[in-house]
């Protein structure tokens, strides 16, 4: 009889095993400690709460007809936590599951808020992000949610966020662009209190400067060292320089739906993320 040779320890096929068992132990972990992801019941999934009836009813209709008209599906989703799952996986995670879009068209937008978390993120499908892209994600979460959001408005900064994508969407991203760019200006210009501040100091500076030097210039000599100038009277020490006479005196300042589903779309993580 032959001899029978038996595979050595450490052999492929014992290593491919291996390998595989850590692969699948892998996978089993992260998808325990991965969020739960809400159902999809609606156009406008508010777990969290954040939106009013009213607001609620109107996006839901805004986004129904919009579908209609341009078969983009747009969906709002608020969930109080992300259970320390990274915002970017867990929203393409959401947008999978859900299926947004069109199968074969992968146009759909996921709008995301998780409150406890304070972040936000838009994900886009395939087929939109040459037309809504990561600049004009980044651009409405930037000068639409976050300000809004810190002001306490999350029903306010959603629909306006929606009335953005929707505007892209049909073909006006120049007035998203412009907008943001006139808010880039604002930004820029300096606020009103240090404008005051400057002022002031500016004040004081040249009027002290102005003093030292221009009442012996202008000014009437009206005894040693003194000297009238803009109905004011200044004298000059001779030791000890400039000293301020009768009338110029500086003073301070003080402050005091059911049956609602996806249509089988997909995304590989275009869009963007932001926060308040």
């Amino acid at each position: 009889m032959g001899e029978v040779i038996r595979p050595a320890h450490g052999s492929r096929p014992t290593r491919f095993l291996l390998f595989s068992v850590l692969i699948g132990l892998a996978l089993f972990v992260s998808a325990v400690s991965a969020a739960e992801l809400p159902a999809l019941t609606g156009r406008v999934v508010d777990n969290a709460g954040i939106i009013d009836a009213a607001s609620e009813e109107a996006l839901t209709a805004r986004l129904a007809a919009f579908e209609q008209k341009s078969s983009d599906q747009i969906v709002v989703a608020t969930i109080s936590s992300l259970d320390g799952e990274a915002l970017e996986p867990y929203a393409n995670r959401l947008f999978r599951a859900w299926g947004l879009g069109q199968a074969g068209e992968d146009n759909g937008v996921l709008l995301l808020v998780a409150v406890d978390d304070r972040k936000m993120r838009i994900e886009v499908g395939y087929g939109l992000e040459g037309t809504l892209t990561d600049l004009h994600s980044k651009l409405i979460i930037e000068n639409t949610m976050v300000p809004a959001f810190r002001a306490g408005d999350f029903a306010g900064g959603i629909s306006g966020a929606v009335d953005d994508i929707v505007m892209v969407l049909e073909g006006n991203a120049a007035e998203l662009e412009a907008r943001a760019e006139r808010n880039a200006q604002d930004d820029e210009s300096l606020p009103w209190p240090v404008i005051l501040f400057l002022m002031v100091w500016g004040f004081f500076f040249f009027g002290g400067f102005a003093m030292a030097i221009l009442p012996p210039i202008f000014g009437r000599k009206i005894g040693p060292g003194r000297y009238r100038w803009l109905g004011m009277d200044v004298s000059y020490n001779k030791s000890r320089g400039r000293s301020s006479g009768g009338g110029w005196s500086s003073g301070g300042s003080s402050s005091g739906g059911g049956g609602f589903s996806g249509g089988g779309g997909s995304s590989g993580g275009g869009g963007a993320s932001g926060s308040w």
